[in-house]
């Protein structure tokens, strides 16, 4: 199956709702307009039904199948791409929920039941990724929701906030919430940055040509980037890189060595001790472990 081909998109911000409901719920498939490196003000909790592919939610990059669960906070890029032959379509591949960021905060203070979930909430800003054995309970969320209106839609939403906030199975995915809300013209130039990473971190990468490319010093890039994704330009590159190992040697026959060099990296030493490094074993271990299925 051939690689997915990341063409160069900055965050997307949509213009103000206007349709007055809180909540938001839907299907959609794969390609669509809704498919892009975006964000918005809402919470969004969003499933896959369908497919295979990569997953970017803020500097997180991974890997994505059917009954992946993920709870976003406002202002948190993402994007799920899938791995599809040209021409290929998938007719329903996600499930959307989104309520506006101070829905459940705001009735919390009249409703103190309500306060169990906002621990929860705040975690959602790195984003969450809960246990993949929910998706037939999730799905089963998604169809009823999506199907109901009005005060029934709020109430079911309070449902399944309830009981995602009982899961202890479950890890954050960014390493630091982005701070879109407070200069979007700053997060427009480090996902513009992030998107560059993405797509060229085969090649050889200099954070100064990268910083170039945004306007920006690289004292000023260097800082804004750590700060706002809580791990360093290099870090960031290394993870993409790695990801992207993980998928070859998971997907192909191609040698270590192959794969060390159609990632990026110009050095197997390096190579072997930054994949160890993120993902606690070797490349050959990793491979071993996928054949067994133990990965």
């Amino acid at each position: 199956m051939p690689d997915p081909v990341y063409s160069h998109l900055d965050p997307e911000l949509g213009p103000p709702e206007v349709d007055p409901r809180s909540i938001h719920a839907f299907w959609h498939g794969f390609p669509s307009p809704l498919v892009r490196w975006h964000f918005h003000h809402e919470f969004e909790l969003h499933l896959i039904v369908a497919s295979e592919g990569k997953v970017f939610v803020g500097d997180h990059v991974g890997e994505f199948s059917p009954g992946h669960l993920v709870l976003m906070g406002p202002r948190l890029p993402h994007n799920w791409i899938s791995q599809t032959q040209a021409g290929d379509t998938v007719e329903m591949r996600d499930g959307v929920i989104q309520f506006r960021e101070n829905l459940v905060q705001s009735m919390a203070a009249f409703a103190p039941e309500l306060k169990r979930v906002l621990p929860m909430l705040d975690r959602a800003r790195h984003g969450i990724e809960f246990r993949d054995s929910l998706c037939a309970e999730a799905v089963k969320w998604f169809e009823d929701l999506i199907s109901s209106d009005g005060l029934r839609r709020i109430g079911l939403l309070f449902e399944i906030l309830e009981r995602l906030s009982r899961e202890r199975e479950y890890r954050t995915l960014s390493t630091a919430p982005l701070s879109s809300g407070r200069n979007i013209a700053l997060v427009s130039k480090l996902e513009r940055a992030m998107n560059h990473i993405k797509e060229h971190h085969d090649s050889s990468m200099k954070m100064d040509s990268v910083a170039e490319l945004i306007g920006m010093s690289n004292s000023s890039f260097s800082h804004y980037f750590t700060k706002s994704t809580g791990g360093s330009f290099t870090q960031f590159l290394n993870n993409v890189r790695i990801t992207h190992a993980c998928e070859l040697l998971s997907t192909t026959e191609s040698q270590i060595t192959d794969i060390c060099y159609t990632v990026g990296f110009n050095n197997v030493a390096n190579f072997n001790r930054r994949f160890r490094m993120i993902k606690g074993m070797t490349p050959r271990e990793y491979r071993k472990r996928i054949l067994v299925g133990h990965c």
